[in-house]
């Protein structure tokens, strides 16, 4: 009789002593669990075939050999975590737990990581994901930009750490002293892709002109190692990013004989860090040189240009005749025409003055007097016409004038004072219409029709004039009584 495990099915018994029956789902999962506490952990080696990326996230493949299958599951929580794409015929090591599927009776294992088992594996796949970025275009050189020749900031994407850093800055000061901006990165091991993918996005979302300059061109270096060490630079969203980045950039990942995958998608590879500041940089010293010996080979040139033409104008002065010779032909061409041309004047004007007397012989001054007299009586029967009409119009306007005459002196402000009345104004220029409208203390202003005007002081409620004094006009010898004006 076997041992029974107290919290199976198999632990109830009936009360004759015979085994209870399981059903299919009591069975079913008792044999997870069991399969799950026995095998909670494993780590297999297998071929992948199968693979299928569900469209809810999860993968869900079939690792094989060359006796069995076991069919395998990754959650899509796990899948970013992977350290290699899951790929038809690619040969990995996985580990994770044994599980059941209950609803088929099948066991998988539930895959929590996945490394290749050996480099082969790992060059296989690289070559396969080389020839489907390459199909892509990635790998075109017509895609790829040119280097600026004078970098005013070059930005380097590696470790802080390592002699990489110290010997592209190193190269960069001895050849093109210029500004050099550094990203931080790890460059080994799984975070480094992501890492590298991030610092070139950083460097093209930095702004033209900002506190931080935008890099004119990026490297990103990386000294030598195996191809585990290497293989974070063969990462297929990592040499998206590098194909995507608008700034020009350099490969230097590796020695020499090493070969990533963001190789073949820069725009430049370098053999070594150090020969990516070369690449990047041009030589001072090199350009000052360069501009030194075209400045001489100007000069050289401007002389032997000068000496050519000098030797040309000089050719050309000895097949040209003497200048007096030149004068002194041109001074008796002269001499012959000048005494031909009074004669020839002299002609000219006997020509015009005969002329002249056959014409005056047809002009009489009735030629000009008929047209005189036709426009003469032509302008007096306009005046003639016009005069009664100008008489009426100055006639109406007189009598408009005389009514606005009498009508502006009707409306004079000044007119009434005439007659007696007197302007009594406020301080401020304003005319008093009423005499409640003052209050006690007030000063007042009284006009007359001399044009005199005096001040008042209005005390107390009834409105007398406290005092008055003149301000135009010539003063009296006393005062003038004032009575009451309210």
């Amino acid at each position: 009789m076997s041992d029974v495990v107290p919290d199976s099915p198999a632990a109830d018994t009936d009360t004759a002593g015979n085994a209870k029956p399981y059903s299919v789902s009591e069975l079913a999962f008792a044999l997870k669990r069991t399969l799950e506490d026995a095998y909670g952990f494993v780590r297999l080696r297998g071929e992948i075939s199968k693979v299928t990326n569900h469209s809810n996230g999860h993968v869900y493949l079939t690792l094989k050999d060359e006796r069995a299958a076991i069919d395998g599951v990754v959650w899509k929580g796990q899948v970013r975590g992977l350290a290699i794409r899951p790929e038809q015929g690619l040969e990995v090591i996985v580990t994770g737990k044994i599980t059941a599927y209950p609803a088929g009776s099948r066991y998988q294992i539930v895959i929590e990581t996945m490394e290749a088992a050996g480099v082969g594996a790992l060059l296989a796949q690289l070559e396969r994901l080389k020839g489907r970025l390459s199909a892509e275009g990635l790998f075109a050189a017509e895609r790829k930009r040119p280097l600026p020749f004078l970098p005013a900031v070059v930005g380097v994407i590696t470790s802080p750490t390592g002699a990489v850093i110290r010997d592209v800055l190193h190269r960069i000061r001895d050849r093109w002293p210029c500004r050099v901006i550094v990203w931080p990165v790890v460059v080994q091991g799984d975070a480094a892709a992501a890492q590298v993918a991030a610092a070139i996005r950083g460097f093209e979302a930095l702004e033209t002109g900002g506190a931080i300059p935008r890099p004119d061109v990026l490297i990103v270096a990386r000294g030598g190692g195996s191809v585990e060490d290497l293989w974070p630079f063969n990462d297929e969203a990592l040499a998206r990013a590098v194909a995507a980045c608008a700034i020009p950039l350099i490969s230097a990942v590796g020695h020499e004989t090493d070969t990533t995958l963001i190789d073949f998608v820069s725009d430049r590879r370098a053999p070594t860090p150090t020969a990516a500041a070369e690449m990047a940089t041009p030589v001072l010293a090199e350009l000052k040189a360069a501009v030194s010996d075209l400045g001489a080979r100007m000069h050289r040139s401007g002389g032997r240009a000068v000496e050519d033409r000098r030797g040309r104008v000089e050719a050309a002065g000895r097949a040209l005749g003497r200048v007096p010779d030149l004068l002194r032909l041109a001074e008796q061409r002269f001499d012959i025409v000048s005494g031909r041309l009074a004669a020839g004047l002299a002609r000219n004007a006997a020509a015009h003055e005969r002329d002249l007397v056959r014409v005056s012989a047809r002009l009489t001054p009735l030629l000009l007097q008929r047209p005189q007299a036709v426009q003469r009586q032509r302008l007096d029967g306009v005046a003639a016409r016009l005069q009664p009409v100008v008489l009426r119009a100055l006639e109406r306007a007189g009598e408009r004038f005389g009514a606005l005459s009498k009508l502006y002196a009707s409306v004079d402000p000044e007119r009434p004072l005439q007659r007696g009345f007197a302007r009594v104004t406020r301080a401020d220029g304003s005319i008093v219409h009423a005499g409640a409208a003052l209050a006690s203390g007030e000063e007042v202003g009284i006009k007359f029709g001399d044009q005199v005007t005096r001040q008042a002081v209005i005390d107390g409620p009834a409105g007398e004039a406290a005092a008055s004094k003149p301000t135009r006009g010539k003063p009296k010898a006393s005062p003038v009584a004032q009575g009451d004006l309210f």
